[in-house]
């Protein structure tokens, strides 16, 4: 049986991403994939090295919030067929908290073999700050960076 394409294995991953964060979310990744997060807060790792790793960032991800939907879903394919970029918006809430959030994002992936090997991942970090109630935390990182 083929590998899945690119835009199959980017479909699997926000089906799950839909109703994550879940370990399963970690299974279309290689074993040495390189999952990126550039906008981060200070302090947070902007790069988890290894499928495993990822997991471990999706389970602690899982105590702090759940997500429901993602919707404004469009994958562009490029001229590289390895390559796909994603747009869509994801739902979900913060446990502690209750509070509903919606994150635009941008994935850049590369996929190969049915799995992906590199993806880096963009969102307004405000969106992030303002849904967990870490704004003077960013804001004190921002001024002191």
């Amino acid at each position: 049986m083929p590998a899945a394409t690119s835009r199959e294995v980017l479909d699997r991953l926000l089906r799950l991403t839909a109703t994550g964060p879940t370990e399963e979310m970690a299974d279309v990744f290689s074993e040495d994939a390189v999952f990126e997060m550039p906008f981060l807060p200070p302090g947070a790792p902007q790069q988890e090295p290894g499928r495993e790793a990822f997991r471990a960032h999706l389970q602690a991800g899982a105590g702090l919030q759940e997500f429901d939907s993602v919707d404004n879903v469009r994958i562009h394919e490029t001229s590289d067929p390895e390559v796909v970029v994603a747009e869509y918006r994801l739902h979900g809430r913060v446990l502690a908290t209750g509070k509903r959030f919606a994150f635009d994002i941008v994935m850049i992936a590369r996929i190969r073999s049915g799995l992906i090997i590199w993806s880096r991942t963009y969102s307004n970090p405000l969106d992030g700050a303002i849904a967990f109630d870490m704004a003077p935390d960013l804001l004190a990182g921002l001024t002191t960076a």
